[in-house]
């Protein structure tokens, strides 16, 4: 699903919504916080629980939208999270969310989705200017799209969707 041109049929038939204007939210949280949703994306349930009863929906949401999941990537659409969406997408090849994220300045989001896509470049960034909860949580989450990535590939696995 792209981030903009929405209602149109995409490559695989599906609807897209038009984009509308929305209030984007920060994007900021302590270190514990940003581990607890690595830990989180990873699998953890107990963590994603502690964050969703702790008033991080957001970030339970974008855990739910990494792990490819429509309902969660429009609520974070609606909800004041399109730069959250935008870097998903950009992580998965979308170069139309990359470009945005670079064209409103949302640098760590623009490297993050660089590195999860397999690019060294956004790495080498994250490492010199960001932090390493940062750096890890980008590291778990491209070893979760590599695993989702490589289910969709296997032949022999059927999808449990």
């Amino acid at each position: 699903m792209g981030l903009f041109n929405r209602n149109k049929k995409d490559d695989m038939g599906a609807t897209r919504q038009k984009a509308s204007k929305v209030e984007i939210k920060p994007f900021e949280y302590h270190p514990k916080i940003i581990l607890a949703w690595a830990k989180g994306i990873e699998g953890h349930s107990d963590l994603l629980n502690y964050l969703l009863e702790n008033d991080f929906k957001e970030l339970v949401m974008a855990t739910h939208a990494i792990r490819l999941k429509e309902k969660a990537r429009t609520w974070l659409m609606k909800n004041g999270y399109p730069h959250v969406m935008a870097m998903i997408n950009a992580s998965e090849g979308n170069q139309q969310a990359l470009r945005w994220l670079k064209m409103n300045n949302f640098m760590l989001f623009y490297n993050m989705a660089l590195a999860i896509d397999g690019e060294a470049e956004g790495f080498r960034w994250l490492n010199k200017n960001s932090t390493q909860e940062y750096f890890y949580l980008t590291k778990i989450i491209k070893d979760v799209k590599d695993e989702i990535e490589e289910g969709h590939n296997d032949i022999h696995k059927r999808s449990k969707e």
